[in-house]
């Protein structure tokens, strides 16, 4: 009994060849968790479609992946003078995001970052002079530039690049290859039309292995059922049944991330209301899990275990069964499978 990632491979794959054919020399992304999969499984699918490098996350992320993937392994976390040193091997290309680290990188490949409008790291413009001295003692790879998501001051993505392509071009800095991110189709293409003598990869991780959410479904099996009545006591903490009912023992606790929740961005009164809402039964013990029986998801009878979670279904709904299976809605990036099921 598990919690179980099904995959509808053929979906997915197509998929994927929707992508790549959108973004022609498209770098795929393989960090944290893999997206749910692991880096294993998407070092075998990134193998299958053929392409020359898989960027990750970090230094150990890439110390495994060599072991399953053959090409250029590009390590997006940013050199730091002082960092733990992980033997990778020459096909590995570091990500620099000052000029002090492309200096401590003699002979190394890299990519230099810089600085976007998401101000997390890069290399500023002011910089640009003393960069074009240091990269005579590294092997460059490219410029790399790491776009927001979201513009809510209605600035344009392409536009952004634009700027960055201008001030390098004026340091004198070569451009034959500029790898971009979270772009759309039609913005990658302005790109690549406006700047022909310019290779553009992007570099996609959701888009690719996450994009057709129909492709992938989790679900918890039933290991156990009980039959409950109004105000019996039960569980860790001796809490009353709501109602009468049952509680189900499913597959997927904790360890598997569930009932674990990333923070989210909240946009418009309705979204703050569901907050509020959600914060407010979570004082009085009522919290939703992902679990879905009968058509609705169920709430946790209590606080989800390590390696399970016990739900309480009210007599209304069906009576679920020892092996029966409960779509359970997780997100991919905070998710540990016991298994995946390709169908």
């Amino acid at each position: 009994m598990a919690l179980s990632l099904y995959v509808d491979t053929e979906r997915w794959r197509a998929h994927q060849q929707t992508v790549l054919r959108q973004f022609p020399g498209l770098v795929p992304v393989c960090k944290g968790n893999g997206y749910g999969f692991g880096h294993e499984r998407l070092a075998e699918e990134v193998t299958r479609f053929g392409s020359d490098v898989i960027a990750v996350g970090t230094t150990y992320e890439a110390a495994r992946m060599k072991d399953w993937f053959s090409g250029d392994l590009l390590v997006l976390t940013p050199f730091r003078r002082g960092e733990e040193p992980v033997p990778l091997p020459d096909r590995a290309i570091r990500t620099v995001s000052s000029v002090d680290g492309v200096n401590a990188l003699v002979g190394a490949r890299v990519v230099i970052e810089v600085m976007s409008s998401m101000k997390r790291h890069g290399v500023l413009e002011e910089d640009l002079g003393k960069l074009r001295t240091a990269i005579d003692d590294v092997r460059l790879e490219g410029f790399a530039i790491h776009l927001p998501l979201d513009r809510t001051d209605g600035t344009d993505a392409v536009e952004e690049v634009i700027g960055w392509m201008d001030r390098l071009r004026a340091a004198r800095l070569p451009l034959e290859t500029m790898f971009v991110s979270h772009l759309g189709p039609e913005e990658f293409t302005r790109l690549q039309q406006q700047f022909p003598q310019t290779r553009f990869r992007a570099r996609i991780g959701t888009r690719l292995w996450l994009g057709d959410h129909e492709a992938t479904r989790y679900r918890g099996s039933v290991l156990d059922v009980t039959r409950v009545v109004r105000g019996d006591r039960f569980g860790y903490r001796q809490q009353k049944a709501p109602g009468d009912g049952w509680l189900v023992v499913v597959a997927g606790g904790t360890s598997h991330g569930v009932g674990l929740e990333a923070p989210k961005a909240m946009h418009g009164m309705t979204s703050r209301a569901k907050g509020v809402a959600r914060a407010g039964l979570a004082t009085v013990n009522r919290n939703l899990s992902p679990f879905v029986w009968s058509g609705k998801q169920r709430w946790f009878a209590e606080p989800p275990h390590m390696q399970v979670s016990i739900l309480f279904v009210p007599e209304d709904a069906a009576e679920p069964k020892v092996g029966d299976e409960l779509v359970a809605i997780l997100r991919h990036t905070t998710t540990q499978y016991d298994r995946l099921v390709d169908i």
